[in-house]
This record gives structure tokens, C-alpha cells and sequence, in this order.
């Protein structure tokens, strides 16, 4: 019987595979980081066969681990990494170039230049210019890489997001399609439309036989022998919105935030575009069957990533799950505040030339001081999100959240205590694969609708403040002092 799904969660540091069953419960998972490159500052590359490989080294972990076979699997779920920037050459299959990061700063001079374009990009898109998203990188590899202008005009290059790169890649070149998540997501789309916008695609110099097929969050991806025998992928959404999927968040007002690389909150605004005058992003949150569910979301480039940056760059613990521990030994007294601005600042600031700083630290100041300090500006950066969202009337009494970083507890109290709403974490905090398994669990009919997709949540611990938060306003003064912008 095909009751178990596959889902493909390819983030930003690691690759995911992992099986679940058709209750939505997690059976096994293999996972694999892989080479972060950074050519220069702000620059941030991967190579797109590195990523391609930890898919198939994961999936083929995963089987070897459960034992299990193609024609047990329903259908494969995919989630991805968004606005990352993959050109390839579709007879050869080879990317013209190394993928662009969603967290690359290299078109901030271009995105300066096209200020006269700010109404209409947002307008259209619901997203502010900025060097995040996929537009300004397509423009950057057709204008920097030689050659290669010619080559799309003539036809021969296919653009995706990593979705998109994987589903050819899976499907053998049989398949050019993105879900509309990670189309809403490159500055390219016109998300009242829904389609391609031929404004935008003049603006970037971008043609349009490159692009994509827009699908459907839960679809016909086409089928894969990855595995064997033929399987279908039949549900893609870029990372957040799976995320959003995956923590149930169909109604409008419900909402979440993911602790990853980056942290990325979200709240459901219905049928509805809800367009930010406070410098959050309007967004699909998913279509299925024809309907489309709007979001709002505030994006922080660096969360998960700024502790990677203390295990890694300065060596202060082996494993991330020292930081609780560290956080806990921190002085009382110390009044040390980081701004993690490692690759620019995202919303409500939007300043892609910031830098990150360290305030107040003093001969005393230790390790414990900065990692303490280091998970706190995480919390401080989603209360700018939390009053930008109330701003724009997003009001909410309840935050779900996920992702790698709500493992630590003292974080999650310290998220509480700072935003001053309960906090509540499922028992699968990697709800981003779990969203892509109940899109391709939707697809093969393991579910039968969204409905019955909140009967499968267990909630693991709620967060309730238990005190106050009186340094935000220090975080605020101290953000000032970086801003370029």
C-alpha cells in the first residue's frame, strides 16, 4: 500500500529528507549540510551540483534506514530555500554559474537605481526592492556571466528557484515548474494576477521563455525513478509557507514564526492582500484547488545562522544546544547587546548595507555574555516584526512557532517575556518538511483537506510571559547607530 510520503526539505546550510506516515507522524529523517561559499562581502554562492548531491545522498540514507521502497511511497513533498537564484543550461543540464543566496547583497547598487520603480514593485508584488529576492539576481548573472544574455535570448537557459532546479533535476529534464509560494517570492509576479508580469520582466531585462510554469501548491510536479520505480511529486511550497501549512495556520489572524537560518514570521491574511505600509512583505501563502490564501510576512535575514556564526567563526561551543546552557551563566549585570546584521538588515528596515556591531562589552564580558545577548537580539528582532504587523491591524494573541533554534528553552521563554504573547511549540518542530508532506499527502488523498490536517497537531510546550522585557528600546537606539540607509 502507498501510505508514506517523502519530503525534500533543501534549506539554506542543509538538506533534509525525511519519511513520514499517512497520520503525519515522522518516521525517519538523513540529513546533510552542505559548502556555504562568500566570494565577497555581502556575497553568498552555493554550487548548485552540492546541493543536488545532498538530495540524493539523503534520500538515499533515508531508504537504507527504513527500508522502505518506491511502491510504498505515495508521493514526494518538496520545500525549499526561496528566492535562491539558479540559471542552467537545459540541453547540458549544468548551471551557467553558481545559485545566489537569498541572503546575497550584490545588487544593492542596482536596487538603488530602481527607486522610481518602488510603487509599482509593490504594488504588483507586494515585496519592497531589495537584493533578497530572485529578480535583481537573474539580472546579475544575464549582465555578469559572458556569454549568457545571448544564450536565454536564444532559448537554451531555464531559470529556477531551487524548487524549480530540483523538479527538473528529478524529473530528468521532463519538468520546468515552480509552485506560486516561490513564484510570489522573486519580484517577478504579479500576485493580484497571478501570473507573470510583463512590467516587471521589462524592467529586469529578463525574457520570459526562462521562467517557469506557475503551479498549484499541490499538483502534478511529474514522476520521478529516484527512487526505483515511479513516484509523483505532488506538493511544492517554498520553506515559510510550508512552514505556515505546516503548523495549521488556515485561518486568517493565525500565525507563525520560524526560527531557522533566518527567522521568518507570517500571519494568515485570508482572501485578502494586505498591503504593508510598515514595511512587511504581502505574499501567497498557498492555492490549492484554485484558492489562494494571502499572507503577510517580516523577514530577518540572520537568526539560526548568527549561532552558527559563534560555533564556527569564533569557536565559542561545539553544538548549538550549549547555547541554553551558556545563556543560563551569562551575567545578570551585563548589558552587552548584538545586532546581528551579518548580511544587511531585513524588515522593517530594509538597509542591505548594514553591518552587525557588539555594544557594551567590558573586560568582563565573556562568552556567555555575547551568546546570551546574540539570542535576545533574535527576540528583539521579532518584536520589530510583532509592532510592524500590529501597525498594519495583524493583530494576534498567539504565536506558533518552529524551526532548529525553539529546541532551547530559555530562547523560547525569552521570546515570551519580549513579545508579551503566549508561545506555543508543536511536538515536530521541523514543520517545514511536515508542510510538504501534507501537500503531497493532499495530493495522493492521504488527507482528505486542510481541515483535517489540524486533527494531526500535538503541541509540546506552551510559553507564557513570566516577566518583562525592559532592554528594547536599548535594542532600538542601538540599531540606529548601524543603519546606513
Amino acid at each position: 500500500m502507498k501510505e508514506k510520503i517523502i519530503s525534500i526539505d533543501q534549506g539554506t546550510t542543509s538538506t533534509r529528507s525525511v519519511l513520514y506516515d499517512k497520520e503525519g507522524n515522522l518516521i525517519c529523517s538523513a540529513q546533510q549540510e552542505f559548502n556555504q561559499f562568500f566570494p565577497n562581502d555581502g556575497w553568498v554562492e552555493h554550487n548548485p551540483e552540492d546541493i543536488w548531491q545532498s538530495v540524493l545522498s539523503t534520500l538515499k540514507k533515508l531508504v537504507k534506514e527504513s527500508g522502505i521502497t518506491s511502491s510504498e511511497i505515495a508521493s514526494i513533498g518538496i520545500t525549499n530555500q526561496r528566492e535562491t537564484t539558479i540559471i542552467w543550461n537545459k540541453k547540458t543540464g549544468k548551471p551557467i554559474h553558481n545559485a545566489i543566496v537569498w541572503q546575497d547583497r550584490r545588487t544593492s547598487e542596482f536596487c538603488n537605481e530602481l527607486v522610481s520603480y518602488e510603487n509599482i514593485i509593490h504594488k504588483k508584488t507586494g515585496l519592497t526592492i531589495d537584493p533578497y529576492f530572485s529578480a535583481t539576481k537573474i539580472h546579475w548573472l544575464l549582465n555578469n556571466v559572458e556569454g549568457v544574455k545571448e544564450l536565454a535570448l536564444n532559448g537554451d537557459l531555464l531559470f529556477g528557484t531551487i524548487d524549480t532546479f530540483l523538479i527538473w533535476k528529478l524529473t530528468e529534464g521532463r519538468c520546468h515548474k515552480t509552485d506560486i509560494t516561490n513564484a510570489s517570492r522573486t519580484m517577478l509576479f504579479n500576485i493580484a494576477e497571478q501570473q507573470w508580469d510583463d512590467d516587471l520582466l521589462e524592467v529586469f531585462e529578463i525574457p520570459r521563455q526562462i521562467l517557469p510554469e506557475v503551479c498549484d501548491n499541490v499538483s502534478d510536479y511529474g514522476m520521478t525513478e529516484i527512487l526505483g520505480g515511479e513516484v509523483s511529486i505532488g506538493g511544492v511550497a517554498g520553506d515559510q509557507q510550508a512552514a505556515l501549512i505546516g503548523q495549521c495556520c488556515f485561518d486568517p489572524g493565525d500565525v507563525k514564526s520560524t526560527y531557522g537560518t533566518g527567522c521568518f514570521m507570517m500571519v494568515n491574511s485570508g482572501d485578502k492582500i494586505l498591503y504593508s505600509e510598515n514595511k512587511l512583505l504581502s505574499t501567497i501563502g498557498y492555492r490549492i484547488g484554485g484558492e489562494t490564501t494571502y499572507a503577510l510576512e517580516g523577514s530577518i535575514f540572520v537568526a539560526g545562522s548568527a549561532i552558527q556564526w559563534l560555533r564556527d567563526g569564533l569557536n565559542f561551543f561545539e553544538d548549538s544546544f550549549e547555547t541554553e546552557a551558556m545563556s543560563k551563566k551569562a551575567s545578570l549585570d551585563s548589558r552587552v547587546l548584538v545586532i546581528p546584521a551579518l548580511t544587511g538588515l531585513g524588515a522593517p528596515y530594509w538597509d542591505a548595507e548594514a553591518r552587525g556591531a557588539i555594544f557594551g562589552i567590558t573586560r568582563d564580558t565573556s562568552k556567555e555574555d555575547i551568546t546570551k545577548a546574540t539570542l535576545e537580539s533574535i527576540s528583539f528582532q521579532s518584536k520589530d516584526l510583532v509592532e510592524a504587523m500590529k501597525k498594519d491591524k495583524a493583530t494576534f494573541k498567539k504565536l506558533m512557532i518552529d524551526g532548529g533554534m525553539v529546541n532551547n528553552n530559555w530562547f523560547c521563554q525569552q521570546l515570551a517575556n519580549t513579545l508579551q504573547v503566549e508561545v506555543s511549540r508543536p511536538v515536530i518542530i521541523e514543520t517545514t518538511s511536515l508542510g510538504a508532506a501534507f501537500l503531497a499527502g493532499l495530493k495522493a488523498e492521504l488527507f482528505e483537506d486542510l481541515s483535517s490536517l489540524k486533527e494531526t497537531k500535538v503541541i509540546d510546550k506552551v510559553f507564557l510571559p513570566n516577566g518583562d522585557e525592559d532592554r528594547y528600546q536599548e535594542w532600538k537606539d542601538a540599531v540606529k547607530k548601524i543603519l546606513v540607509k
